[in-house]
């Protein structure tokens, strides 16, 4: 009796040389295990590949104002590519001192910008043709074209100013700023504890509620590059608190899920802190040349959350390295 295991076939391998081979009467079985493990290979090199290509947020040198911005050079946004097709912008200082980075992310259908910064006289703070010029030529590289969706981390007046640039362009939505809108657009059947998503075309994004320092507050997972955007709930900075109990229980679900994914940088929206552990520089500060980088990783997540456990139900000030909990008053 014969049995498949033992039939034969030609299975093409690299051999230690990195040319292509064959074996010949190699078992049928183990061939068809061979073939499965790298197709799965084969699909999981592009989400490699990107992480691996990805530029490390901490060694950028951001501009970070001037002692006298009657003299500042820079311009008035940054722009770092982080990928191919996901880009960081930051807002000049000197345009505005809360120097919001936003977040754009290009898929084969959609690109996604996050957040349209502080400012929204398009002369000082050109965001809208900034953001076209890289859709644009990203568009002409890969021969097709897509449609731009503004969504924000938050609704605070920091994050949505610009938001007036981008109302009636052409290929271009502008995700509203309540509760409903954001739940609506991202599919949150549950907020503000279950988890919604977003398909940009083979790009797909998590988003995650996450209230407390904003009623609206959201965090995002690319699932391409592993970033972990996190808006103003948490970065190295002061981390404003308006609804405590909101914000803990926010926490903790961002942590059980950076704990349960893999995270490449976890990235807010401003730098307060100085490189020296636990001192911010003042609010209104419009030049910081002793900044703190702007990645935190998941160890911060878990501290973070370690500490907000202690705290209790009473909220309280803490001074941490890289943040400062900072709750404030209910409105």
């Amino acid at each position: 009796m014969s049995y498949p295991s033992q039939r034969t076939n030609v299975l093409p391998v690299i051999n230690r040389y990195g040319r292509i081979a064959c074996v010949r009467d190699y078992p049928f079985w183990k061939a068809c295990i061979m073939a499965l493990l790298i197709w799965a290979l084969f699909l999981l090199l592009p989400s490699c590949a990107s992480q691996k290509s990805l530029v490390n947020p901490a060694r950028i040198a951001w501009i970070h104002g001037s002692a006298d911005c009657q003299r500042n050079q820079d311009p008035p946004i940054q722009v770092v590519q982080l990928n191919p097709s996901t880009w960081i912008l930051r807002q000049n200082k000197c345009v505005n001192y809360e120097a919001p980075f936003l977040f754009l992310f290009l898929g084969d259908k959609k690109a996604l910008l996050m957040d349209t910064g502080a400012t929204a006289d398009s002369t000082q703070f050109p965001l809208y043709q900034t953001v076209r010029k890289l859709v644009g030529q990203w568009e002409q590289a890969k021969g097709r074209n897509v449609e731009l969706l503004v969504a924000h981390t938050h609704a605070h007046g920091d994050h949505i100013a610009a938001d007036s640039q981008f109302i009636n362009k052409p290929k271009t939505t502008v995700v509203g700023k309540a509760v409903a809108d954001v739940a609506s657009f991202f599919n949150i059947q549950t907020w503000p504890t279950t988890t919604g998503a977003i398909d940009l075309g083979n790009r797909l994004i998590d988003v995650i509620p996450i209230p407390g320092h904003d009623k609206s507050s959201i965090a995002l997972y690319d699932y391409q590059t592993k970033l972990l955007l996190s808006g103003d709930s948490v970065y190295p900075g002061r981390l404003y608190i308006r609804d405590w109990q909101a914000y803990t229980l926010s926490m903790q679900r961002l942590t059980d899920f950076a704990n349960t994914h893999p995270v490449s940088y976890l990235l807010g929206n401003h730098i307060e802190m100085t490189k020296t552990p636990g001192l911010d520089y003042a609010t209104g500060t419009t030049f910081q040349p002793d900044e703190q980088v702007l990645p935190l990783q998941t160890k911060d997540l878990n501290l973070l959350n370690k500490t907000l456990k202690n705290i209790g139900n009473i909220p309280r000030r803490v001074v941490l390295d890289r943040f400062i909990i900072t709750p404030l008053k209910p409105n």
